[in-house]
């Protein structure tokens, strides 16, 4: 006989949904004090929309619901946006915040949130400390600095000669997240990642995280006090979206 689901068992579900987004908004609010405020001004400013509708075509009652049922949509749509601004604003400038960033690409990736090079002036000296992480798709791979601008970079374009050897032919795509002008904000990087094209298959693109896996087993050793691990997305609020 197929197994019939009880209400009863849709009811931690349910639980468990609006716990998520308790959650979500809570942690935003730390950042983003105003998201309540913005969330309700969509509430009200849709449901007047469809009270006004509704007065226009003679069913106020009937298109009232359908606008509150749409602002309650309109505010978690902003709860969503805000949310995960405001998680790119608490990894800003924090070590390891390219790895963390690298979590909000979709499926077809691989990536790790430990950097793949490290490289400090004295230990203990995160302000000093130039990292790089590493991206695997099917656009190539990309290498992402992050750090004192000329430090990175010269980081950076080590690594990339590091893939161009043990990888001929491979697509390989630099990028720096930073505040200047040659820089990618990091709220911006994985957004400017997935618009890469795309040149390998699904497969190669495997084939080519295999092959740097396999390569790659030496881990740089990381600044101390550099836990990338520690720097997080919200991925909660990134599913929100």
């Amino acid at each position: 006989m197929a197994r019939q689901d009880s209400p009863q068992s849709a009811v931690p579900e349910k639980a468990g949904r609006i716990a998520q987004m308790r959650q979500i908004f809570t942690t935003a609010r730390a950042v983003d004090p105003a998201i309540g405020w913005w969330m309700l001004l969509a509430l009200l400013g849709v449901t007047l929309v469809g009270v006004v509708v509704g007065l226009v075509v003679g069913h106020p009652v009937y298109a009232g619901f359908l606008g509150l049922m749409f602002g309650v949509l309109a505010a978690m749509v902003v709860m969503s946006r805000r949310a995960e601004r405001a998680a790119y604003r608490s990894i800003e400038g924090q070590p390891g915040a390219a790895g963390a960033a690298l979590s909000a690409l979709r499926r077809g990736w691989y990536f790790d949130q430990q950097p793949v090079a490290a490289e400090a002036v004295r230990p203990g000296d995160l302000a000093s400390a130039a990292m790089v992480f590493r991206a695997t798709g099917r656009p190539g791979v990309v290498l992402v600095g992050e750090g004192p601008s000329s430090r990175a970079s010269r980081l950076l374009e080590s690594e990339r000669k590091k893939v161009a050897r043990i990888l001929p032919g491979v697509p390989v795509t630099v990028l720096r997240i930073g505040d200047d002008e040659a820089a990618v904000p990091v709220r911006k990087l994985a957004n400017q990642i997935r618009r890469l094209k795309p040149t390998l298959t699904k497969e190669e693109a495997a084939q080519v995280n295999k092959r740097l896996k396999a390569l790659g087993g030496a881990r740089p050793p990381i600044p101390a006090g550099v836990d990338p691990n520690r720097v997080r997305m919200d991925r909660k609020a990134m599913r929100g979206r």
